[in-house]
């Protein structure tokens, strides 16, 4: 569905960030992006979106197609009306604006209204806290409350996939657990495809049917999810210390390899 075909992105013309990425995302399923912070993750999925047009940053090499159609050379707009709808790290709302204004904001580039309204019941049966709250001021929302109001603005796009920024981030784990399980049940039950960029390793493990992790802007490794939960490298990689108590690298763990460029 989604086909990331070694592609690299340079900012501002001399900054190379992603170096020969390549990942796919089939059709309604989870893929977790695994890495630490500035290993590039969230450039990857500005790259789908084409908010990297907007930050100086351009796809220099490779592809990105979406359905069988190159989309790195299109806008933003162009590429929400395809089916793909970013949910930024930060959750960054029109905080002026009450909860419901907000949810139809996600709507802006549709003009079917009878759907609109039934989509925007279908986020409230999803999100019920929002409705109680759809008058509110956006500005005075928790962190939860931030968070589900961004994925729901997302669902009013009619995505056919979402790509999901560190959900998680700055939430209690009670919280935590209730995000995660409305993200598996609009990937079920709306057949929403879902990468996911996530800290918590676990977590995203457990969702996902398949994960990739990143490293100074290259997958150094994938696989299925179950496969990569079991994985020894991986388990150490994320407590952040080797046996002599330095923080370990891919490049030093036995199963490293660099994946090989893909031919476009």
């Amino acid at each position: 569905m989604l086909n990331l075909k070694n592609i690299e992105v340079i900012y501002s013309d001399v900054i190379l960030v992603l170096k020969g990425v390549s990942l796919q995302v089939p059709e309604e399923q989870i893929i977790a992006l695994l890495g630490a912070n500035g290993a590039g993750k969230t450039t990857t999925l500005k790259a789908i979106s084409g908010l990297l047009h907007t930050e100086l940053g351009e796809v220099t090499d490779g592809s990105i197609e979406f359905q069988g159609d190159r989309i790195d050379r299109l806008d933003p707009e162009r590429i929400v009306k395809c089916g793909i709808v970013q949910v930024m790290e930060g959750r960054p709302l029109f905080e002026h604006l009450t909860v419901e204004e907000n949810l139809m904001v996600g709507a802006y580039s549709r003009n079917d209204k009878p759907a609109v309204r039934n989509d925007l019941e279908r986020v409230y049966r999803y999100f019920p806290k929002l409705q109680v709250l759809r008058a509110r001021t956006s500005g005075y929302l928790s962190g939860g409350e931030r968070q589900m109001l961004v994925m729901g603005r997302a669902m009013m796009a009619k995505p056919k996939i979402m790509l999901l920024d560190e959900p998680s981030m700055g939430l209690s784990p009670l919280l935590v657990k209730e995000i995660f399980k409305l993200i598996k049940q609009i990937n079920e039950q709306e057949k929403v495809s879902i990468l996911l960029v996530e800290q918590n390793a676990r977590i995203a493990l457990d969702l996902s049917e398949y994960g990739y992790v990143m490293e100074n802007g290259r997958i150094v490794l994938d696989g299925p999810s179950l496969k990569l939960l079991e994985n020894e490298d991986i388990r150490e990689f994320y407590l952040g210390l080797s046996d002599k108590g330095k923080r370990k690298s891919y490049r030093e763990v036995k199963h490293y390899r660099r994946r090989k460029r893909w031919l476009a």
